[in-house]
């Protein structure tokens, strides 16, 4: 993994350009839901976008939750076009590693996703998660409806408190709406990388403190 001694966000002006169309086609199905990875999606089913590190073992994460449709892993959040992975791994596009999620809310509500996203990794430590260090590893929920936007919002002041009481800092994770950040899809090889690699490599780890969601929704 690419290692910058001292993480900062690129200006739109100092960005990659990036290029008008991807190098490369993506699959058509998930290789283990079996479902289309790009949309559009059936009728009933919504999308939800999470950054928290190494997206290989955080698309795991959420294609083994129950209502999950689909899950696509790709780059967010910055101003390249169609960057490429090595682009995204030099600091000099903006964007975080990101699981796109399909979903089915009837099964499996948003506020659960977010729970699962809060406690999957350690959203104090800004440029980072664990040993991976970028600018490409930070924390981010891209939300695509208002009512996404204050379950995360409300869900992160919740999970701030209990944080605080277990000795951790200040919550990084930036919460911002999807539109105007596009999400551009990874490269094929990164699509189900744990599945197709089960022994590879899984960054992902929470801090051990559960999320208070259902107070997180009481707030709201």
């Amino acid at each position: 993994m690419f290692l910058n001694r001292t993480p900062q966000l690129p200006t739109p002006e100092r960005a990659l350009k990036g290029r008008a169309t991807p190098e490369f086609e993506l699959p058509d199905h998930h290789t283990v839901l079996g479902n289309p990875l790009a949309g559009p999606y059936p009728e009933g089913l919504e999308v939800a976008d999470f950054a928290l590190g190494c997206f290989w073992g955080a698309e795991r994460i959420f294609w083994q939750t129950e209502g999950v449709w689909t899950t696509l892993v790709g780059y967010q959040g910055g101003s390249t076009v169609n960057p490429a992975y090595e682009e995204v791994c030099s600091g000099l596009t903006g964007h975080t590693e990101a699981v796109r999620v399909v979903f089915d809310p009837q099964v499996v509500p948003y506020a659960t996703l977010v729970k699962t996203f809060w406690e999957s990794h350690d959203p104090t430590q800004g440029f980072r998660q664990g040993n991976d260090v970028g600018t490409q590893y930070r924390s981010a929920i891209y939300t695509h409806s208002p009512a996404q936007a204050e379950t995360a919002a409300a869900s992160r002041a919740a999970y701030q408190q209990v944080l605080t009481g277990s000795g951790y800092g200040t919550i990084t994770t930036e919460i911002l709406p999807a539109e105007g950040r596009e999400f551009y899809a990874a490269e094929p090889h990164h699509q189900q990388y744990l599945d197709k690699n089960p022994a590879g490599y899984c960054g992902i780890g929470g801090t051990g403190v559960s999320c208070p969601i259902g107070v997180a929704r009481a707030d709201g």
